[in-house]
Parts: structure tokens; sequence; C-alpha cells
């Protein structure tokens, strides 16, 4: 069973002699934030500059998006949310809960990291693979934003798509530590997008929304443990939610060096879930859409080298020839 737009088959999801790949960057649009804030705001650009050092892909590879039409937003965000965010009215309760003091530049970025996940989807359908060296705000909900999250981008660009009669069905794989408890609510009703989370049974958020597949790990879970859960759910669930097109959340939190993660995963173990995830749904001839969701490792260098990893599994993997990837 295919979901593919009427006129399409699965087997033609994926472009046979598609263009190269690409990703996408608002690393430019950066904030300032206190010196003691938790969100390593620094990361994106050490991403952006990592997967160039790499080699994984050429600089002139990497672009950087308009911002996100407000018509856009509206798909997911009420009118009432988007007024606050754009003209900075915001209550103290409401800047707290979504964690940043509000800034033009926290708009600008917004705009620019929605507009990303948008093209990254874009190109999936084009490419094979669409890649956002950002993205993954899944904790934003219709009408508020947490957890670091303003807008949720994911959820935008499936609505554009839909809208662009591009897809009928979506799946979203969330595999960053953390519950997408926005994304699940915002498709909680709607049975064309299949919502995955895999993330800390007791970690934030802990009031938790329910998605169509929630798998729970405890603390302290390992590499053998998280790829045995992956592996026995992830085809039934590929299966079973018929997609278009994959949106995959690489969060970098499960990692044992984050903060925030409580998980025990090495940056080996973070690869291979990456390469399950990828090559699962290449072989099923999905297009697939990377993000990049959290991180919070103690070294900011360890955060972009875990996603740079997950920008050459996919590139490789959604590649008709294999990169040579520098140490």
């Amino acid at each position: 069973m295919s979901g593919a737009p009427e006129g399409l088959s699965a087997e033609s999801l994926v472009p046979q002699d598609s263009l190269p790949l690409r990703c996408w960057t608002s690393a430019r649009w950066s904030i300032s934030l206190p010196a003691e804030h938790r969100f390593p705001i620094e990361k994106y650009g050490l991403i952006r500059d990592t997967v160039i050092r790499r080699g994984i892909l050429p600089a002139d590879a990497v672009c950087e998006p308009e911002r996100a039409e407000l018509w856009a937003l509206r798909l997911v965000h009420t009118q009432a949310y988007l007024d606050s965010i754009m003209n900075g009215t915001l209550s103290p309760a409401e800047s707290r809960k979504l964690g940043f003091p509000w800034s033009q530049g926290l708009v600008e970025r917004s705009l620019r990291t929605v507009q990303a996940t948008l093209e990254a989807g874009r190109d999936a359908l084009d490419r094979g693979a669409g890649i956002t060296l950002a993205g993954g705000t899944h904790h934003a909900f219709s009408g508020h934003g947490e957890g670091f999250c303003v807008f949720n981008d994911v959820a935008v660009a499936i609505r554009v798509l839909q809208r662009e009669g591009r897809i009928v069905r979506a799946m979203v794989i969330d595999l960053d530590v953390h519950q997408g408890n926005g994304t699940a609510r915002i498709f909680a009703e709607d049975d064309d997008v299949f919502t995955l989370s895999m993330h800390g049974a007791g970690n934030y958020p802990f009031q938790k929304e329910v998605s169509t597949l929630d798998l729970e790990l405890e603390d302290g879970c390992d590499d053998v443990t998280y790829l045995d859960v992956l592996t026995r759910h992830l085809e039934p669930a590929i299966e079973a939610a018929a997609p278009d097109i994959v949106f995959y959340l690489a969060g970098s939190d499960p990692c044992i060096h984050d903060r925030f993660g409580r998980l025990a995963l090495t940056t080996e173990g973070l690869a291979e879930r990456d390469r399950i995830v990828a090559q699962t749904c290449r072989t099923r001839n999905i297009p697939l859409v990377l993000t990049m969701s959290g991180g919070y490792a103690r070294k900011v260098e360890d955060i972009a080298f875990i996603h740079s990893e997950s920008v050459r599994i996919v590139s490789q993997i959604y590649s008709s020839k294999h990169l040579k990837v520098s140490k």
C-alpha cells in the first residue's frame, strides 16, 4: 500500500537520476543569548563548518533559505500565537516556557529555519533526500512554543507539501531523546501523518502527548538495547504509515556525553541508528528529510561531529556513489 499522490507509484517517489544532494543552513541568522544559557546556539555554525571541512558536501552545496511566509505558518500555528511572536508580545511566562528571550533576531532565525526544512522537503521529493542543518523543533505546539522551539518546522513543511499536492501521507521518525510532544499533538487527529517518537521515558517533557507510536526508553539505555528497539519497530511502523515522505529528527542527545539526555549511546551507536533509518527508507524508495533536532553535549564540537555523521550517512545512502569523507 502507498499513500502516493494520484499518478505516482511508490517506486517513482525517489528520482532514479536525481540531482546532487545539498543541504540548508540558517546558521548565519544567530541570536545572542546570556553566557549562562543552556542552549548551545553556536552549534549550528559548527555543524555547517564541519560538514564542509570533512568533505561530506562541498561548500557550494550548502544553501541559505529565505524567510518562511506567514500563510505557510498559519497552516499549523494560530494567528494569536503568530502575532505574539512577530510583534514580541509574549508574556514573561510564555517566554520562560519557550526558553528564549524574544528578539527580532529570534524571529528572523525561526522563519529561516522553517523555510530550510521546507526546502529540504522539496529536495527530498526532487533529489531523493533533503537535509537541513537545524530544524526538528518538535516541542512547538499550534498555539505556543516551548523547549527552545518557536515554530514546528516539520509540521509546517508537511502541511505545505500536502497543500502543493506533492504528498498525501507523511511520517515523522523522531529519534531525539525528548518526546516530540508538539508534533504529536498537532497531528493527533490526522490519519495521514504517522508520528513515531522514541525517547527517554523519564525525560522532558514530563507530561507526554500521544504519538501514533511512542517507544519509551529507561535511563542508561545503551547501544544494544536502543538499536534492538529501533530495529524491531521501525519497519512495521513504516509499513503502517505508508508514507510519501519521511521526516527524520536525528537528535544527538541520546549520546552518553549529553548533559540532559540520560541515555548511554556511543557515537558509533548513533551512527548505526542513522544508517538503519536511512537504509530502511532508501530500500523502500521513500524520500527522506534529515533534520538535526536537539543536542547538548558539554563539548559543542562533539555535537557538530555527531550531526555531521548523520549528514554523511544519509548522503552516502541516498547518493548514486559514495562520498569520500575525511576524518
